[in-house]
């Protein structure tokens, strides 16, 4: 069964660089076992939130606001696609997650197949 791993970040929280978490011993570890075992399809790591446009329609207005979604604690820093045997796993996964273990929190959310 194939999920989705939203990886959250706290808002003000210690943002890494792909080139930071390349040499993080806690993320090379993760994504070496992942990608041995065949797990992860998929998935991006997103610019910071600072970068992102939040679009809103209002009848036949277009909304544009910078940042992520308002009044947020936390924001989607990533993705994994996963594909493993059920929730169980899946959720073992993401409790290991760098990200989960660093203050941060990983919605476990299943893909419509």
């Amino acid at each position: 069964m194939k999920y989705v791993l939203f990886i959250c970040t706290p808002v003000g929280g210690v943002e890494l660089s792909p080139e930071e978490i390349a040499g993080d011993p806690r993320f090379t570890s993760y994504i070496e076992e992942v990608r041995r075992r065949d797990l992860v399809k998929g998935g991006a790591r997103l610019r910071p939130s600072s970068d992102a446009t939040t679009v809103r329609v209002q009848g036949d207005e277009v909304l544009l606001s910078d940042g992520p979604f308002m009044e947020s604690k936390e924001y989607v820093a990533g993705i994994d696609i996963i594909e493993v045997a059920d929730l169980d796993e899946a959720i073992a996964l993401a409790s290991r997650h760098p990200a989960a273990l660093a203050g941060g929190s990983v919605e476990v959310r299943p893909v419509w197949e």
